[in-house]
């Protein structure tokens, strides 16, 4: 018989070697769960897929509209007093547009301005203060959506002192 000593297991290197992994794996796995839950970025629609559908037929018939009227946006933001201004050219001249920025990953960030028109075309309002990243432009001249007859889509990244030109269902340019 050998006279060796056995050592107990909790003084041995193994056994806590597999309990670290199993308790790390747990610790990382529920800091996903908790992140994942807590940053939720609604990006999954929760309507009728044949409604939804519906909906952007409409948006292509609004875009088509705009295309008949030659309408063209030519947008301003100004860096310095966040004036936002917006030439509008083709046939028609409502006494108000509606500027919508939609924040491409978080709706909570979009954001809608009314412009006044105040001569030829050219319509003015105040903008947000440090305006920053990737945004998407939408001018119509409702404020709902369902209710506009045309509308300008673009997008551009701020800040920007070029001027952003919208067009029916096109980029826009900087």
């Amino acid at each position: 018989m050998s006279s060796t000593p056995v050592t107990p297991w909790y003084k041995q290197f193994w056994p806590w070697f597999l309990l670290g992994l199993l308790f790390s794996s747990i610790i990382v796995s529920t800091t996903f769960a908790v992140v994942s839950i807590k940053s939720f970025d609604g990006m999954v629609v929760q309507e009728d897929y044949y409604e939804h559908g519906k909906a952007i037929n409409m948006v292509l018939a609004k875009q088509e509209r705009a295309r008949e009227l030659n309408l063209i946006a030519d947008m301003r933001l100004d860096p310095l007093t966040s004036d936002i201004v917006v030439d509008l050219s083709g046939d028609a001249r409502p006494d108000e547009l509606y500027l919508s920025l939609v924040f491409p990953t978080e709706n909570d960030r979009d954001q809608t301005f009314v412009l006044e028109h105040v001569r030829n075309g050219r319509y003015i309002t105040q903008g947000p203060d440090n305006l920053r990243y990737r945004w998407y432009l939408q001018i119509q001249p409702e404020l709902e959506q369902d209710d506009a007859e045309w509308r300008l889509i673009g997008e551009a990244t701020f800040p920007t002192e070029e001027s952003i030109v919208l067009r029916p269902g096109g980029r826009s340019e900087s």
